[in-house]
């Protein structure tokens, strides 16, 4: 197994832990140099990445798929990510009880949820955004076992400068998970063509201008680059607008089904 890049930030949060301190096209500098050094045809031609295989191979961790226990059902956890030893709560659904499970550290357990039917991009998302993490949390950041929620995953829209710390983590784990299912290399040739096809040459979409475009942007596009690189339709609809395809006045895309 091949030593993996670790992010080398030129700023940091000395008040909190030494949290990287990113601009977005850092994140994709640093995700271009990660995708050559696993697997050079990612930036070549649009395809999806196997993130099973890149968090096994790539990255060395031990993966899981699990049922993971939510004291809170609102806010359901979506994956975990073990940096040193310690216990969990999982439900096991076959003695119908919620038992302690015991985690190595570099371990990344992804609940059930994703594998259900329909959701195999937010398996991917989930997946890339928790190798995000092993590949940008500082040591110091990164202690203990920590936990991603729904809410945190596929959500890399706005351009916000009024986070928490925690916050900004997620955010640039979700950015990153984004970068390298869906590298600007590819995407940005890929979707042009896309746009050409459909006879639009102005380069990006304006909503609310024409329904039809509307259509495309919100629809349409979010489809083809869901079955080209197997994400969810929302995070192809929030790449899209976070690469200057789809823009409007509004920072929160519209709900999408995977």
């Amino acid at each position: 197994m091949r030593t993996m890049i670790k992010l080398k930030p030129k700023r940091v949060d000395r008040a909190n832990k030494n949290m990287p301190i990113l601009y977005d096209y850092e994140i994709d500098e640093f995700a271009h140099a990660v995708l050559e050094d696993y697997k050079p045809q990612l930036l070549r031609e649009p395809v999806a990445i196997d993130y099973e295989h890149f968090l096994e191979s790539y990255l060395g961790v031990t993966l899981m798929f699990k049922d993971i226990y939510n004291e809170d059902e609102s806010r359901p956890i979506l994956a975990i990510t073990a940096y040193d030893d310690g216990t969990w709560k999982m439900f096991d659904r076959e003695k119908m009880r919620i038992s302690h499970m015991l985690l190595r550290a570099n371990t990344v357990v992804i609940d059930n949820y994703v594998l259900e039917r329909g959701r195999e991009g937010t398996a991917t998302f989930t997946g890339m955004h928790e190798g995000s993490h092993i590949l940008i949390d500082s040591k110091e950041s990164a202690r203990g076992i920590v936990y991603c929620r729904r809410g945190s995953i596929e959500s890399f829209e706005g351009r916000s400068t009024k986070r928490t710390p925690e916050q900004w983590r997620e955010y640039h784990a979700d950015y990153c998970a984004s970068a390298l299912t869906m590298a600007n290399a590819t995407f940005k040739p890929y979707v042009n063509g896309l746009m050409r096809e459909y006879d639009v040459w102005k380069g990006s979409i304006v909503l609310g201008v024409d329904d039809d475009l509307d259509i495309l942007a919100r629809d349409i596009l979010p489809e083809c680059i869901r079955e080209v690189y197997n994400v969810s339709k929302r995070a192809a609809y929030i790449k899209l607008k976070k690469t200057g395809f789809v823009y409007d006045n509004s920072n929160n895309p519209p709900h999408l089904k995977n």
